[in-house]
């Protein structure tokens, strides 16, 4: 009972926050332009001004596991590669693949990542480890596939290829991630000052995100895509929890490890990806069917998958 309360408590005020996001909206006290206004702000300043504080401030020496890393890493690189496969094959529509691919595989690791280890064990454990090993990938990969999918009714190759390179290299995120490796890679400290005014600009992104999703939630359009949102629910929520955790038992990681990768392959989508897909000119109504879904049922989801870990003393 106390691991399901830790997961409703961990995932329900994010589902509030939406709610009050799209009761705001619904007695008109949001405009359409604050949303459009607030998803900018979001993915230009906010979103990447978090992604660059947290590759900044990541120890990339303390705790190494090259082991865990490579695990994170080339599994980040496997799901991704067979969801857009799948859903290259799959989806008809080929406008939503963007959206659908990233709301599959895409999941909140940094915000509940640390919050879940601290709990059961007091600290943060691997899972800084494993957002170093996983995070870009995640913002990388979800720049190819929304781009590639933005330009879907591109005929000419080269077109596509060059669009595509051009939306990867002017990404905020990406531009975000790569500015904060040189000041991990050289451990730069930055004054108190600059500190906390990062930190005030990216507190914004994780609040202002979740009240625009809310706000900007169309309920009839979600529910016509009911389909791929349940279908990019039970991906991220069961499907790759259940291929990877137990290939991670086998390997022989256990407790903190195990955690660590319960939380990059079973977290709830993160709400990022809403912010990004609609930006990059991408599916909005299913990212955010899919960030909403995924955020309600993850408390369900993540309390079996961490009672069936305990029982079999893996955590």
């Amino acid at each position: 009972m106390s691991d399901f309360v830790y997961s409703l408590n961990a995932t329900m005020p994010i589902f509030l926050v939406m709610i009050l996001g799209w009761w705001l909206k619904k007695i008109s006290f949001l405009t359409d332009e604050f949303v459009s206004v607030a998803d900018k702000l979001v993915f230009k300043v906010a979103l990447p001004v978090m992604v660059f504080k947290d590759i900044a401030g990541a120890d990339l020496s303390q705790d190494f596991n090259l082991r865990f890393v490579l695990f994170c890493f080339f599994g980040t690189c496997i799901f991704f590669s067979v969801i857009w496969l799948l859903a290259e094959l799959f989806i008809k529509d080929k406008s939503m693949i963007g959206s659908f691919v990233q709301g599959s595989f895409r999941g909140s690791a940094a915000i509940l990542g640390i919050a879940f280890a601290q709990n059961i064990y007091g600290s943060s454990g691997l899972v800084p480890m494993m957002i170093v090993a996983s995070i870009p990938l995640f913002n990388i990969f979800s720049v190819i596939v929304l781009m590639r999918s933005a330009n879907a009714e591109e005929t000419d190759k080269a077109v596509v290829v060059k669009k595509t390179l051009k939306g990867i290299v002017t990404n905020p995120i990406i531009i975000g991630i790569f500015a904060g490796i040189p000041f991990a890679l050289l451990k730069i400290q930055f004054p108190v000052i600059l500190e906390k005014g990062l930190q005030s600009v990216a507190g914004l992104s994780t609040p202002l995100a979740l009240i625009a999703i809310g706000a900007g939630f169309a309920v009839d359009a979600a529910m016509d895509k009911w389909k791929p949102v349940l279908a990019a629910s039970f991906i991220k929520l069961i499907m790759i929890p259940g291929i990877f955790l137990p290939v991670a038992a086998w390997i022989g990681f256990r407790n903190e490890e195990m955690v660590a990768l319960l939380i990059l392959t079973g977290a709830p989508t993160t709400v990022s990806s809403y912010i990004m897909a609609k930006n990059m000119g991408n599916d909005g109504a299913l990212a955010s069917g899919i960030v909403v879904m995924t955020t309600l049922l993850s408390a369900v989801t993540l309390t079996t998958i961490i009672f069936i870990l305990k029982s079999n003393a893996l955590i």
